[in-house]
């Protein structure tokens, strides 16, 4: 989204394995959007779409390390953390991956899908941009 450009009013940050910090990134945001690999078994490039609300209750997390903290952990523990503060929207967008060896460019069909998520992103950005934040 960085290379096409974003609209006014939306802000991009690398989550990368910094979750606890995208926690705090969304205080006082009317939207997040995260946008993450997963590996399901699912088909290269299959798009998913998961409302924040279905894992923002997820029970207290114990045993967890920085770099085992996910996406999912980010939306919990930022409603645990925010409280009043938490975004009134939260969606996670989910890009099943083809590989996850460390320096692996992304297949085609991962390819195709992170364009298509961003041409989708920017469309719906594009008409309501001071509402929304990634």
């Amino acid at each position: 989204m960085w290379d096409r450009g974003l609209p006014e009013g939306v802000r991009c940050a690398d989550g990368g394995t910094g979750g606890m910090d995208v926690a705090f990134q969304m205080r006082g945001v009317e939207h997040v959007i995260l946008v993450d690999a997963c590996s399901s078994g699912s088909e290269p490039g299959t798009l998913f779409e998961v409302p924040g609300r279905e894992v923002e209750q997820l029970p207290p997390l114990t045993g967890i390390n920085m770099h085992a903290f996910r996406w999912d952990h980010a939306i919990a523990f930022g409603r645990w953390l925010l409280k009043d503060e938490y975004p009134a929207n939260v969606t996670a967008y989910l890009i099943e991956g083809e590989t996850f060896e460390i320096g692996e460019g992304l297949s085609p069909a991962v390819d195709r899908a992170v364009d298509q998520l961003v041409d989708r992103l920017l469309e719906r950005l594009g008409t309501r941009p001071a509402e929304m934040h990634s």
